[in-house]
């Protein structure tokens, strides 16, 4: 049986609306600001990235990281080289210069103030073209360094697209730029990818809100453990 969110998807894709770009899509901008990022990330905040290998090379699947920077989604996208997209604070992709520079990088909005089903059918709708999806379980930046509580959002995405989802840590972002900081600090940064998240097909039958929040409670504590190592 179909999920409400699969039925909204294929609705959206019958009619041909486009929403969100070509998720093979990367060209020049892309690429020189990829190249651009990636230097000054490993310069000043001497990035380490591990665990790249735990990542598909082909196919959808969404990255989970926990949520400690306005610079998380750039950092974390520097080792892919094609676009991945990610959604962000609508009142960011608004904004005259910024929002042209974060929506050329893969950003697509999301109103945080409530559920926006919008967003999550064009979460869907690009997963369902073989796109990439970051998408932070937080929600939001953590206020004081610890992982708040994961939503179950993520999980449900990942559930009735059929794609895995790649855990990753931040681990330093916090102490490098968090939101208290007006300039960010030359502190080392290390993003680690864990192995593939994926669910049995039993998990997939049941879409209550017990086995959504249970499921978010082990990824939660599978970024957690990152943080440790």
């Amino acid at each position: 049986m179909k999920t409400q969110l699969q039925k909204e998807a294929e609705k959206m894709s019958e009619s041909n609306h486009a929403a969100v770009p070509d998720p093979n899509e990367g060209g020049f901008y892309f690429r020189a600001m990829r190249v651009l990022i990636s230097n000054f990330a490993r310069v000043y905040f001497r990035i380490e990235f591990h665990g790249f290998e735990n990542v598909p090379t082909s196919g959808p699947y969404i990255v989970a990281p926990n949520h400690q920077s306005f610079f998380d989604p750039f950092w974390v996208s520097i080792p892919f080289p094609t676009p991945l997209r990610y959604m962000t604070w609508d009142k960011f992709v608004r904004m005259p210069i910024l929002g042209h520079f974060i929506r050329s990088l893969g950003a697509f909005p999301v109103k945080l103030e409530k559920g926006d089903r919008s967003a999550m059918r064009s979460a869907a709708e690009h997963l369902r073209k073989g796109g990439r999806l970051m998408i932070f379980p937080e929600g939001g930046r953590t206020r004081d360094g610890d992982l708040a509580q994961f939503k179950p959002g993520v999980i449900r995405l990942a559930m009735d697209t059929g794609v895995p989802i790649i855990p990753a840590t931040i681990v330093g972002g916090y102490e490098a730029y968090g939101p208290h900081m007006l300039f960010p600090l030359p502190r080392k940064v290390k993003i680690i990818f864990h192995p593939q998240f994926t669910f049995p097909q039993s998990v997939c039958e049941n879409l209550s809100k017990e086995i959504l929040l249970q499921q978010a409670a082990t990824l939660q504590n599978v970024v957690e453990a990152g943080r440790k190592n």
